[in-house]
């Protein structure tokens, strides 16, 4: 039977109005499908499977796509590198929407571009033809639903989006060139790693950092692609809205439970020394 994927990421940027606020997105970084379902169903608008950072394998994407599979929360995956065999075996395992971290020059956009790829089999030039080299197994795998997608192969780069991060202090001056490599669907922002680039690792929301993020969103948005950003503070997230982003990341899973489970252990230990302390204690003989 005919089986139908979700609508891209690429699709999903597509039908936003005019004027609509930026999507919300989430992190999953526990590699916890059961962690995956919650986030999703929170409403957030996208959620993000973290194989950069993360506990995130091959052998662990497959049951967190599953797992959100029937939310509408659109997912998204982040490969660990711009490496073309990790980006075949992640797409072939049913990631439709992938992020390439460390993306600094418009070459290596280019490259994550042909990795997402198949050759272009309506092409009459062959080298035009070769600009794709993702490797061709769409039968063997999720991705197609193991032959169920009709022309899977030869819609194949319609059926995957491509988001390129940029991170560093090369790829902010370069973002424009980066933005503007045909294939290049979204860019997403690492204010983490841009503010290690820029000798500021140990205060990733330091103003420098933030006003080279505003550089970046206006270069993409004066190039017509779609720009996100990452920023668990409030305010930050705010600015970064303001300034034009479409989709910001606000936090995560791990950082949830953390913040969550902290603050209901001080909780707990605070009422306990309220209460021992709010009775007269009374010593025997006294």
């Amino acid at each position: 039977m005919p089986v139908r994927l979700k609508p891209t990421f690429r699709e999903v940027l597509e039908g936003r109005t005019a004027g609509a606020p930026a999507l919300v997105g989430l992190w999953v970084a526990s590699a916890s499908p059961v962690a995956a379902e919650i986030v999703a169903g929170s409403g957030t608008d996208l959620v993000l499977i973290d194989g950069e950072h993360s506990p995130v394998g091959l052998d662990g994407i497959v049951p967190l796509l599953q797992a959100l599979e029937p939310y509408e929360a659109t997912s998204i995956t982040r490969v660990p590198w711009n490496d073309p065999v990790l980006i075949k075996q992640f797409l072939d395992a049913g990631a439709q929407n992938l992020i390439v971290p460390m993306v600094s020059t418009a070459e290596e956009a280019r490259a994550a571009v042909a990795a997402v790829s198949y050759p272009d089999l309506a092409s009459a030039d062959p080298a035009e033809a070769r600009q794709g080299i993702r490797g061709i197994g769409a039968a063997l795998g999720r991705a197609s639903r193991w032959g169920r997608v009709p022309g899977y192969v030869a819609s194949g780069r319609d059926l995957v989006s491509l988001t390129v991060q940029i991170e560093t202090v090369e790829g902010a001056r370069n973002a424009a060139e980066i933005a503007a490599v045909p294939g290049v669907d979204a860019v997403f922002i690492g204010p983490a790693d841009l503010a290690g680039s820029m000798g500021l690792a140990t205060t990733p929301a330091a103003e420098p950092v933030q006003e080279l993020v505003l550089e970046v969103i206006r270069a993409c948005r004066e190039a017509g692609v779609p720009v996100g950003v990452n920023a668990f503070d409030p305010v930050i997230a705010a600015r970064y809205r303001e300034a034009g982003a479409d989709f910001v990341f606000v936090s995560a899973d791990v950082t949830l439970l953390v913040k969550a489970s902290d603050a209901a252990v001080a909780a707990a230990r605070d009422a306990g020394t309220a209460t021992t302390t709010g009775h007269r204690t009374v010593t025997p003989g006294a």
